[in-house]
Order: C-alpha cells, then structure tokens, then sequence
C-alpha cells in the first residue's frame, strides 16, 4: 500500500470519525439549558415562593375579620354538696345534701360592623405586603439566573485554561528537550537547561492549578444548576442591553424589583400609619347568642336566645396606642428614607454594570492584538534561537508572554460575557420570562386568587387543596 494511499484512508478515517462526533457535539448543554435547571433545581426559589405564600396568607387573616365570626360551646356539668338550715318542725339545724346533673350547649355569633376602617386598612396594608414580596421573589429569582450564568461561564474560562495550561506545558517539555539537545553538542550552557526546568516546573503548577480552579467551577455549576456540567457550548451571542447610561438607569429606576419592593412597603407602612391612628376609635359589633341548657335530674330544659349591639373603644392603656402611632409614623418616615438609597444603589449598579462591560470589551480588543503580536513574537524568537540569535530564556519568556495573552483574552470573553447580563440584572430584566427561558413558570398570583377571600369548605377550597398538593409533590 503507498503512503498516498495510507494517507487517503486515515482522512477518510478522521472525516468518519468527525461526522459522527458532530452530532454529540450539537447536542452539547447551552446556556439556556443550564438557566432553565437552576430556575427548576433552586431550594431559593421555593423557599421564597412559600414565603410569598405565607404572606398572602395575610391578607386573608385580614379579609376574615370583617366576616361573621361563629363558635360553639359545649359543657356536661355536676353539681353537688349540702346545705344547713334551721328545721322548724324539729326545732333543730339540719344538714341537707343535693345533687344536680346538666348539659349546655350554645352557639354565638359576631360581627364586625364598624371600627373606622381600621380593618380595612389592615387588609389593604396585608396586599401591599403581598406585592412587595412578589418584587422580592423576583430579586431572588435575578439571583439565581445570575449565580448561574456565572458557573455556566466560569466553567468554560477554566476549561480554556486548563487546556492552554496543558498546550504550554507541552510547549515547555519540548523546548526542554531542544536544549537538552543543543546542550550535548555544546551550544548552550546548562545553564540554559536549568531555565527550561524550571520553567517546566512552574506550568505543571500553573496547570495543576488551574485543574483545581476548574474542580471548583464545576462544584458551582452543581450547586447552582442541580447537576455537573456536559458539553458547554459557547455563548453564541450577548443579550440586547441598553447601553446608554441615561436610559439604563431609567429603565432600572421604573423596572427593579428592589424599587418596586420599596415602592410597595412605603405604602404598606402608610396603611399601616392610618391604621394605628383608627385603632384609637370605638367599634361597634353585633353579637348574637342561642343556648339550650338541659337538667337531667328534673327533665326541665332552658332554650335562651340574645341579639346585642357593642359598643365600646380604649380610654386608657397607658399611652400604649399612641406610642404605637408614633412608632407607625417612624416606619413610614424610615421606608421613605429607604427609597432614596434604593434609587441611588439601582442606579450606580447599573454603571458600574455598565463599566465593566466597557473594560471587558476594550479588554478583548486589546488581548486580541497582543496575541496575534506575542504569536509573531514567539515564533521569531524560537527560528532566532535555532540559528543561535537568541537563548532559552528567550524563548521562554516569549511562549509565557503568548500564554498570558491567550489567558488574558479567555478571561475577558467571560468577563464580557458575565458583565453583559449583570447590566442586565442591574436593570431588573435577568428574569425566565424575559430571557425566554423553556420552563413552567412560577405564577406568584395563582395561590392568592384562592385564598383572598379565605375559603374553608368550598369549589375554590378544593383548587387550593390541588395546588398544596401539587407544590408538596
């Protein structure tokens, strides 16, 4: 078989070999996949999620307040003991013992019917609470696609690293070799093996360190997205972002969870202010009670029915109701102040955000120029030290300043890449439904169409039950 032969079978060889990789390839973990398993796996999410349903809770604890209010009691009760009393007849004190046995049961009803709208207030504050924690839910929810975006890329860089670590050290075993060589027919010194040694020595560790980096990378991207990483692809392309400050802190300011979540508690604590100020003013209640009490040693039995309106308010409780007014007032001056350093913290994440997009993209400009110069240098330098122009330090140093610019370029692919959606987290939009992300999501409104106005035994009770169910499952 001639060597053209050969070398038409080997081709045919790799071509087969690389068609049949190709799909396994394609089918490599994208970043999607990889947001969309951390919004599924995150314990965060859910632990949120059942605080958000929790809090709505609230507000049907505060809508049954304003609904008829029923109870019933129950009591079997014995009676017994003596008395003494002067017998006339036999002109003497005589003990006289007795015994009575009974049932009661009764039913009681109440109703409030108006307290100055202290109530009411209590059920609007209890939404504003709920709404607040939506923004919340979202905040979190931009944490964790965030957290996983980052192990996603951090992977990659230190795979990149990993394998350029491994290319140089490789490298370096080669030119350890040609200066071995060279050493025995006496063109360099030993010297010169000993800086290839050396240099040997330091990029087994440089590339033992990064193996570690990537150990822990990989630990990240477990944590975050519920399982170890595959086949990352490459981050095809960066997310539409606004890249004119003015109008990304604009867009922040209105679109922030964390500017919507205090937006909210500045109400609720207003609510909340005007409900301790009416807490200081009567109520009036209507209450109702029905009863039926049986003596079973007479056969006798009492039914006794009542209707009553109650009216009545504080007069004094030692100052305890107007100190709660004032703490009131402190709260809604508080959350007041809280807005103004929201608004400041939204709008400076947005250009620091901003800013290291700019240093990450100028930084890939930069590195890509240094590569193709360390290249052209590196080359030079290694013909130069095979005509004897150049030593073994020489070329070392110019593979080491290649390896730098490869390493330095890798890490601002992911720089920009990682700073390109945390502009877009500072902004508020790093959410599944916005990234369009394939999965069943959260819908924080569902629960609490159910329970706001607080079901016990009905249709809408038996959906909420469903949803228990499902959310335990």
């Amino acid at each position: 078989m001639t060597t053209k032969t050969v070398r038409r079978a080997l081709q045919g060889l790799v071509l087969a070999g690389a068609m049949a990789v190709a799909p396994i390839m394609a089918a490599g973990e994208t970043l999607a996949d990889a947001l969309a398993g951390a919004y599924e796996h995150s314990g965060l999410l859910e632990q949120n999620r059942a605080l958000l349903r929790a809090a709505d809770e609230d507000v049907a604890i505060a809508v049954a307040a304003l609904r008829p209010i029923l109870s019933w009691s129950a009591s079997v009760s014995r009676s017994f003991g003596h008395s003494v009393g002067f017998n006339p007849a036999k002109q003497k004190y005589a003990k006289t013992g007795f015994v009575s046995n009974s049932a009661d049961i009764a039913v009681t009803a109440s109703l409030l019917l108006y307290d100055f709208g202290a109530t009411r207030l209590r059920v609007e504050a209890a939404k504003e609470t709920v709404l607040g924690t939506r923004e919340s839910l979202v905040g979190i929810e931009q944490l964790v696609l965030l957290r996983a975006l980052t192990a996603y890329v951090n992977v990659r860089r230190q795979t990149e690293t990993v394998s350029l670590s491994q290319n140089n050290v490789r490298l370096v075993e080669q030119e350890l070799r040609a200066a071995r060589d060279r050493f025995e027919v006496g063109e360099v010194t030993r010297t010169d093996v000993s800086l290839a040694e050396a240099r040997l020595a330091a990029s087994r560790a440089n590339l033992a360190a990064a193996q570690g980096n990537l150990m822990r990378a990989i630990e990240e991207y477990r944590a975050v997205v519920g399982r170890k990483p595959g086949n990352l692809q490459p981050v095809s392309r960066l997310p539409e972002i606004e890249r004119n400050p003015d109008k990304a802190k604009a867009i922040a300011l209105r679109n922030h969870p964390d500017m919507k979540e205090t937006q909210h508690a500045i109400n609720a604590a207003e609510l909340n202010m005007r409900r301790a100020e009416a807490s200081m003013m009567p109520t009036v209640q209507l209450s109702g009670r029905m009863s039926k009490t049986e003596d079973f040693d007479s056969l006798a039995s009492t039914d006794s029915r009542s209707v009553s309106i109650d009216v009545g308010g504080p007069i004094y409780r030692g100052g305890e109701l107007s100190a709660m007014a004032r703490q009131a007032i402190a709260r809604v001056q508080a959350v007041r102040s809280s807005l103004h350093v929201v608004t400041g913290q939204v709008a400076q994440n947005v250009g620091n955000a901003l800013a290291g997009l700019q240093v990450a993209t100028a930084s890939i400009e930069a590195t890509e120029r240094q590569i193709r110069a360390a290249r052209v240098a590196f080359r030079g330098v290694r013909e130069e030290a095979s005509l004897g122009q150049r030593t073994t330090l020489d070329v070392l140093t110019a593979e080491q300043d290649l390896l730098d610019a490869e390493t330095s370029y890798t890490s601002a692919v992911a720089d920009q890449t990682i700073a390109a959606y945390e502009v877009l987290a500072a902004m508020g939009l790093m959410t599944a439904k916005h990234l369009g992300l394939n999965v069943q999501h959260y819908d924080p409104a569902e629960y609490y169409r159910l329970i706001k106005s607080a079901p016990v035994k009905s249709v809408q009770g038996e959906k909420l039950n469903r949803i228990l169910r499902r959310i335990g499952d």
